[in-house]
Formats: C-alpha cells, sequence, structure tokens
C-alpha cells in the first residue's frame, strides 16, 4: 500500500499545493528525506514565484503531477549538512533552483550543464530516483544533494536575490552563452517582466548597450529611468522598428505569450542570434527567409548548470543585482496568482515563507 505524502520520509514537512488543474494552492502537508552524508537541509526564508509555477499548478505544460508544491526559486538558512558536505556549514545562507539531480555521468552533466541532462530532476512536481514525488519551496523545509545548493554571500539581500535562481540565471547564461556579455555589443530586451528587467541589469553590468522592445510606452520611463537601459523601441510602431532594423548584436526574448518574431528577426544584424527564454505553449511561425539572407540564428535557452548558478550569484552580489519584488505572504499566494496571470507585478512576487507559512498550518 502507497505511503501517504505526510508517511514517505522520516522529516515532517508544511508547504501550500495545487490538489488539481484549478490550480488552487491550500495547505499541504508532507515529508522530505533524511538528510544525506552529501545533503545539504536548510529552513525556507524565502520563495520568488515564476510564471512557470501558474502554468504548472494548472497543467498547461502537460507535465503536472498532483498533489504539486510549486517554487523553484528559493533561499533560506542550513540548518544541517551531511557528512561529506564540504560547499556549505550550518548556518550559511543558500538557496535551490528548478533543478535538484541529474545523471551526473552524461556529456552535459561533466560539462556542469545538469540542467540538459536527459536524466534531470526538477525542483517539483518531478520524481526521484525513489519515485518519490518532488515538492518545491512553497514550503518550510528543503533537502537536497550540496552539488545543487547554491551559496548566498552576506552581502546580498537573501529575499530579493531568490528570484536569481530562475529569473537570473535565465538572462545571465544566455548572455554569456551566446556572446552577448562583450562590452560594446547591443542588445535588444523584448518584455519588461521579471526576466526582462534583470536581463537589462545584468547586461547593463556587463557593459553592453541596451534596448527594452515593449508594446507598452508606459514601459519606457521605467526602462530608461529606472533600470538604466539605453534605448526604447515600441514594437507597435513601425516607424521606430524601420529605423532599428540591422542594429543588434543579439535579442533575449522573454515574451511567454505567442506573438510575431518576424519583425524582431528583422532588428539583428548579420549573424545576430534571436535567443527565446519564454515558455510559450503554442508553437510560434518561424520565417525563414530573413534567416538566410542574414545568416540569423534563433535559439532557446533553458536556465544554467550548478556552477555557471554559482557564478552568476557571485556575479550578482558583486555588482549589487537584485529582483525589483513584492513581497507578499503565504495567504495572499492564490490572489498574486491572478494578479500575475494579469501581468500585475512590478516585477517578481517572493513570498515571505520564513514569517507567514507558518501561520497557515491548520
Amino acid at each position: 500500500m502507497a505511503k501517504s505524502p505526510e508517511q514517505e520520509h522520516p522529516k515532517k514537512a508544511f508547504g501550500w499545493a495545487a490538489r488539481d488543474t484549478s490550480g488552487v494552492l491550500s495547505p499541504f502537508k508532507f515529508s522530505r528525506r533524511a538528510t544525506g552524508d552529501e545533503d545539504v537541509t536548510f529552513r525556507i526564508l524565502y520563495c520568488g514565484i515564476c510564471h512557470s509555477d501558474l502554468h504548472m499548478m494548472k497543467n498547461e505544460f502537460g507535465m503536472s503531477t498532483y498533489p504539486l508544491v510549486p517554487g523553484h526559486e528559493f533561499v533560506g538558512e542550513v540548518t544541517e549538512v551531511g557528512s561529506k558536505v564540504k560547499k556549505v556549514k550550518v548556518g550559511d545562507k543558500v538557496g535551490v533552483g528548478a533543478v535538484v539531480g541529474a545523471c551526473h555521468s552524461c556529456e552535459n552533466c561533466k560539462n556542469d550543464l545538469e540542467v540538459y541532462c536527459p536524466e534531470m530532476i526538477l525542483t517539483y512536481s518531478s520524481f526521484y530516483s525513489d519515485r518519490t514525488i518532488t515538492y518545491g519551496g512553497y514550503s518550510d523545509t528543503m533537502v537536497a544533494n550540496e552539488r545543487y545548493i547554491i551559496h548566498f554571500p552576506e552581502s546580498i539581500s537573501l529575499n530579493a536575490s531568490a528570484p536569481l535562481l530562475c529569473a537570473g540565471i535565465t538572462v545571465y547564461s544566455p548572455l554569456k552563452y551566446f556572446g552577448l556579455a562583450e562590452p560594446g555589443k547591443h542588445i535588444g530586451v523584448v518584455g519588461l517582466g521579471g526576466l526582462g528587467h534583470l536581463a537589462v541589469k545584468f547586461a547593463k553590468a556587463f557593459g553592453v548597450k541596451v534596448t527594452v522592445i515593449s508594446t507598452s510606452i508606459s514601459k519606457k520611463d521605467e526602462a530608461l529611468e529606472h533600470l538604466g537601459a539605453d534605448s526604447f523601441l515600441l514594437s507597435r510602431d513601425q516607424e521606430q522598428l524601420q529605423a532599428a532594423k540591422n542594429t543588434m548584436d543579439g535579442i533575449l526574448d522573454t515574451v511567454s505569450a505567442a506573438h510575431s518574431i518576424l519583425p524582431i528577426i528583422d532588428l539583428l544584424k548579420s549573424h545576430g542570434k534571436l535567443v527565446l527564454l519564454g515558455a510559450i505553449e503554442k508553437p510560434l511561425e518561424l520565417p525563414v527567409f530573413p534567416l538566410l539572407m542574414g545568416r540569423k540564428m534563433v535559439a532557446g535557452s533553458f536556465i544554467g548548470g550548478m556552477k555557471e548558478m554559482q557564478e552568476m550569484i557571485d556575479f550578482a552580489a558583486k555588482h549589487n543585482i537584485t529582483a525589483d519584488i513584492e513581497i507578499i505572504s503565504m495567504e495572499y499566494v492564490n490572489t498574486a496568482m491572478e494578479r500575475l496571470a494579469k501581468g500585475d507585478v512590478r516585477y517578481r512576487f517572493v513570498i515571505d515563507i520564513g514569517n507567514t507559512l507558518a501561520a497557515t498550518n491548520p
């Protein structure tokens, strides 16, 4: 007879979970495994809300497993370490991103790209090797192999840096991999949301010229005055699009809704790279002729491996890069999801797990 989530493992845990495709979250008791020799256990203090949490809660990607405890950008304080752990110690500030396991023997794993391993284990709504469900950061405690633990320097704000573990690495990795982090390059950032605002911050820290591309003129002052972008392009304005043709070395497209990419491709110089970062549910139409005529590239990028993740956090701490956040209580989470679906957040919700979760435990 199968054990209940509360009985599967020895460590008692509590969080909020979705039980079905309605996506409604409510209190949920479950359990975590005991701290193994190479494991780190930590008390979760803050967890960011990613747009993919919303999709996963409602099974819009067709890969959700219920009960589903979302959250793959969360931080906290180490409470216990295994006998073989060398990376961190009790009391250290740490975090976990979107991946908690992989095969550790394939080519990707050997190259510190666990996120592209065919046997990658997602932080939530996936399965550990013992076939128990993985539960994410909308909860009070976490146990993970030290390979997947990211150490946070004392100098960085924990609540505002939690989203870096998903949104931050999602923009940092393609900037580096596609050669767009070199001073003097000119990149475009499509969409000014959770991903987009961090793309601007990281790119500027690299010394890159940044143009924010948006359908909303209301984002102009925010992009230029608050985030420090060099220019703003209103994508509904044909004159602006025409004037900006063939001017950009690369473009990070952070939009997670279906949209036309032809006008974006036209902004690229020859050999330019359009990198898609938004998890769009429906296929996009790919215009091939403009790619042929400019030897242009359309690519995708997920997050980054653990080595690069640590590099990104250290870089963020050095350059004082954090997300712009709205801190919410656990009880507010369903309302926050409704607002997120409408784009009503600037720019990332972060749940104050440490101060508000326990009060919701029935």
